[in-house]
């Protein structure tokens, strides 16, 4: 599922872009799904929904915050969105490089380079996939990063993923959530399922993991073992 949105304080200007992005975008997987008049709204809305926009078209040319700074302020809570800048002017082509955007179209939007740009995002998202968590809830669909996912914890009938920035519940059973992400992650606990590069720390009968100490069951204590401290060793 390919979730975009954009930003842009014209609306004639948004208009356009959803317009010729519903031309060609695969109905049923991908779709326009917010968009946003100003850059403050967007990061205000951004900060609040972590991965649930993959792609955000950004305007260079705003009112008050620009594309750019928007596209800095992004970065620092978010390194994954990504970014295509939509300008008049070519001379902001290279400042792109600073906040890391995937590519730019230049105003008017030409069909062709914008399909370009689609196909690009298309490619690295499959890439990306294999190694991403995307949790449904009642407030959305966030995509993670296994990088930022710290662990994974049972709550009666659904899972609590954690990240630095927050938690996520859904419904699911761990062992389906533990068999789904491989190598990556150790069950520790009946409870607990941590991302083995996230711990910094290996204990008797608990793991740390930044601030956070967890219980390793008596159990499952000999198996997580070896595997977190081949992940320390390796990092």
């Amino acid at each position: 599922m390919l979730r975009i949105a954009i930003c842009d304080d014209e609306v004639r200007a948004r208009d356009a872009l959803w317009i010729q992005l519903e031309k060609l975008l695969r109905e049923g997987s991908e779709e326009v799904v917010y968009d946003f008049s100003s850059g403050k709204s967007t990061v205000s809305w951004l900060k609040k929904h972590p991965g649930e926009i993959d792609l955000l078209f950004l305007d260079v040319e705003m009112e008050g915050m620009n594309g750019m700074e928007t596209a800095k302020s992004i970065r620092q809570f978010d390194e994954n969105l990504l970014i295509v800048f939509v300008t008049g002017y070519a001379d902001y082509v290279f400042d792109g490089y600073q906040v890391g955007a995937l590519d730019y179209l230049m105003k008017p939007v030409r069909e062709d380079r914008l399909e370009a740009v689609l196909m690009r995002v298309r490619e690295k998202m499959y890439r990306e996939d294999a190694r991403s968590f995307v949790v449904k809830n009642t407030e959305g669909t966030y995509r993670f990063s296994y990088k930022d996912i710290l662990y994974f914890y049972s709550d009666r009938r659904k899972v609590v993923l954690v990240t630095a920035g927050g938690e996520y519940a859904f419904y699911d059973k761990l062992d389906a959530v533990e068999e789904r992400l491989g190598e990556d992650f150790v069950r520790i606990h009946q409870r607990y399922l941590v991302r083995a590069d996230a711990v910094s720390h290996i204990g008797s009968s608990s793991v740390e993991i930044g601030e956070r100490t967890l219980p390793v069951s008596r159990s499952l204590r000999e198996a997580a073992t070896v595997k977190l401290a081949k992940a320390m060793l390796a990092g």
